[in-house]
């Protein structure tokens, strides 16, 4: 029998090890098993009772001892500087125990009331029986930075990664982690400033060469803290999930819906179907099938999974990779509609009548197998004449009755006037390094356009039967421009020689005549940018205030919740609107629809600015082995510190900085949004065009510089400017006078 040790020698055990104090560790520790740890727990019932010890969760502690992390609460500092703190939670009958703060010269600067999670070492000295040291500052999440690390002789300095910024932070020799000249870091502020006045940064993580064509979106999630691994639970519950049967489902595998998306899509979560309506007093009608992957089935409320889907808000997609919303075994497997396997699905069935007018609709919760799963570029290829092997089969039963079906809402759509702004989208090719090897505009085909429409009328859908069963859903906002914003567009377009009326409610009808008018011209481009500017920023709330931009009254996102957490939402307010399930949306739910619809905007911004950033990181590796070429655009932008120009063959934007436009002075006129030189009155406003030469182009940041050498095929001068790098106070004087004599007299070009 194995021997059981004396409480003296349990207490010394638990005193020297403070982090195996658990029954199973103590058992260990003194080589008891079997039987004899009834007689172990006996004892240590004994110790508790006696006061010795103490039960935490499955643990024993020594009362009087404070645990190995604790949550201090910084009192004072002395009159020897040393800085002390007490236990925020103390469980002893003695005195409360002094701890004694010893910070690293990395860590932040600390003061009374302050609350820090800090590992002690119990110590026997005369004032004070523990040494902490910090391993962060409650309620202050330190400030993370990334930054390219420069080595010095006293550490180094990290550079930013972030364009236009010029801020850069001090590692001390001891806060390195090893980094190596060049490197790419990530780093946190640690300390107060140093000398020069920069502050004090410790490098966390090292993440390579910043100049490798893979670290480009590895910047971008870094730097705006996008979250790009899942946790290990979420991942446990991914890898446990099975497909689903048919039990509680209606078959619909006999539909041949097909998926139709790009050549490199990562996922498939949506899939149609449409015929001719059979119904004789609906001649000419149609009846459309929309099948959205059903998610809702693998990430129920409240699971790991759903409460990493909800972090993340949304999937960020990068020119190289993606940052999923949900692991791979889903996004890419069991909630992906691939071709040939059954696949839930919940499916809206919807009747158009000739004209594309909804007549009615319903919703089922299924299982679908997709004939086929289709790319853009085939589909339309074949409607044009040229069907390959995987779409002849499929071009007279489903191809066909999906462009019938389409064109019917095109005349729909058309009545109903959503805004119609043509932006071309840039597509950047990428080699199996991940090297830009070249930049094109995505070709905008009828393929793009049909599924575009199939979607909005599901997501209408969705919005009408949820409103209808009076279920409480997160609805997709666009509101109105603003006034200010439409006087801007006003301006604009007045300038160029257009007219927007003003004095009536505004109506996507009116923008899209603005934007019919400029099509075609050489202001065409100015025109659909300054009206996208006017827009107000989209976002998702459970209040129903319309969809400006598409020109509906009710809408809501429910075709994408593979990549979008709001679309989930959706789907459970669906299925507990038809009973169909307890995954569905639960009464406790409705009351943080408000938090859940702001927190999913928010990340939907942090994405697409990510994406934006990531965009002009690879154009600038692209152009920067052609520094020195000239190139034509047209003025994008004008600020007090410079004009920015898209470039025509890329699309990519590149700054002016105002020290380099010409000999002369600028003035800026915030009002009319245009610079007036101080010597010619020459002036530079928005859709000029203008050639350009590229000066400099940094990869890491983003920035791409340019000089000015022509506008409208009129030559700049070059040269420095005086000394003082404006002009002299006699002349600016004059320009003014000459600038407030000129306001609003903007050249105009009538048509």
């Amino acid at each position: 029998m194995n021997r059981i040790p004396t409480k003296s020698e349990i207490l010394d055990w638990i005193s020297e090890n403070p982090t195996l104090t658990a029954k199973r560790d103590i058992a260990k520790a003194f080589g008891i098993k079997g039987a004899a740890r009834i007689d172990l727990k006996r004892v240590l019932k004994e110790l508790e009772a006696d006061g010795h010890l103490e039960k935490r969760k499955r643990s024993y502690q020594d009362p009087d001892r404070l645990p190995p992390v604790s949550v201090l609460q910084v009192t004072e500092q002395d009159a020897d500087g040393d800085l002390f703190a007490k236990p925020m939670e103390w469980h002893g009958e003695g005195v409360e125990p002094v701890v004694l703060v010893v910070p690293r010269a990395s860590d932040p600067a600390l003061g009374a009331g302050d609350r820090i999670l800090a590992r002690l070492t119990l110590v026997k000295a005369d004032d004070h029986n523990y040494q902490a040291r910090l391993i962060r500052r409650i309620g202050a999440n330190p400030k993370h930075i990334l930054g390219v690390f420069r080595k010095t002789a006293e550490g180094g300095r990290i550079l930013p990664v972030d364009k236009g910024s010029d801020k850069e932070w001090h590692v001390p020799a001891d806060a390195t982690h090893g980094a190596k000249d060049g490197e790419l870091v990530e780093a946190e502020l640690a300390g107060p400033k140093v000398r020069m006045g920069l502050p004090r940064a410790r490098i966390v993580s090292r993440l390579g060469d910043p100049s490798a064509a893979k670290a480009v979106s590895l910047i971008a999630i870094h730097q705006h803290g996008i979250p790009d691994s899942f946790p290990d639970e979420a991942i446990a519950q991914a890898d446990q999930a099975k497909p689903v049967d048919l039990k509680g489902r209606e078959d619909l595998r006999d539909l041949p819906l097909i998926t139709i998306d790009p050549a490199d899509a990562r996922d498939h979560d949506d899939a149609c179907y449409a015929h001719a309506d059979d119904d004789p007093d609906n001649k000419g009608g149609h009846i459309i099938w929309v099948a959205i992957a059903d998610v809702a089935a693998y990430v129920t409320p409240g699971s790991a999974l759903d409460r990493e889907a909800r972090k993340r808000g949304n999937s960020t997609y990068f020119p190289d990779r993606v940052v999923p919303m949900l692991p791979d075994r889903l996004s890419g497997d069991l909630c992906s509609l691939h071709d040939g396997v059954p696949r839930a699905c919940i499916a809206v069935r919807m009747q158009l009548d000739a004209d594309g007018n909804k007549l009615s609709h319903s919703f089922h919760r299924g299982l679908m197998r997709s004939p086929a799963s289709l790319h853009y570029e085939e589909v339309q290829q074949a409607m044009d004449g040229s069907p390959n092997e995987r779409c002849g089969p499929l071009l007279e039963p489903v191809i066909r009755p999906l462009y019938a079906a389409y064109r019917a809402l095109v005349a729909a759509r058309e009545r109903r006037q959503p805004l119609d702004l043509d932006l071309p989208e840039r597509r950047i090719e990428l080699d199996e390094d991940g090297k830009v090897v070249s930049v094109n505009f995505k070709e905008r085909l009828d393929a793009h356009r049909l599924i575009e429409e199939f979607m909005v009328l599901a997501n209408v859908a969705a919005a009408e039967t949820l409103i209808a069963k009076k279920i409480p859903l997160l609805f997709r906002v666009h509101e109105e421009p603003s006034p200010e914003k439409l006087d801007a567009l006003r301006e604009t377009a007045r300038a160029s020689g257009y007219n927007l009326a003003k004095g009536q409610v505004l109506k996507t009808a009116h923008l899209n005549r603005l934007l019919k008018d400029a099509a075609g011209s050489d202001d065409a481009e100015l025109i659909n940018m300054s009206t996208l500017r006017s827009m107000t920023q989209a976002y998702y709330a459970p209040q129903n205030f319309g969809h400006f931009g598409l020109a509906l009254a009710r809408y809501a996102h429910f075709t994408s919740p593979i990549r979008r957490y709001a679309d989930l939402i959706v789907h459970r307010a669906l299925i507990a609107a038809h009973g169909w399930g307890k995954d569905g949306l639960r009464p406790e739910d409705y009351d943080a629809l408000e938090a859940a619809g702001q927190h999913i905007s928010d990340t939907e911004r942090r994405s697409m600015i990510a994406e934006r950033d990531t965009i002009d990181r690879y154009m600038a590796a692209y152009l920067s082995e052609r520094i020195g070429n000239e190139f034509t655009g047209r003025i994008s932008g004008i600020a007090r510190f410079g004009v920015f120009v898209k470039l025509d063959e890329t699309g990519a934007d590149g700054l002016i900085p105002m020290r380099s436009i010409g000999r002369e002075y600028f003035h800026y006129d915030a009002e009319a949004n245009t610079l007036m030189g101080s010597d010619t009155g020459r002036i530079i406003s928005l859709g000029q065009r203008a050639t350009v030469r590229l000066a400099e182009a940094a990869p890491v940041t983003g920035g791409i510089a340019l000089e000015l050498l022509a506008l409208e095929g009129d030559a700049i001068p070059q040269g420095r400017r005086s000394p003082a790098g404006r002009a002299p106070r006699r002349r600016s004087v004059k320009a003014k006078r000459k600038a407030d004599k000129t306001k609003r007299k903007v050249k105009r070009s009538r048509r």
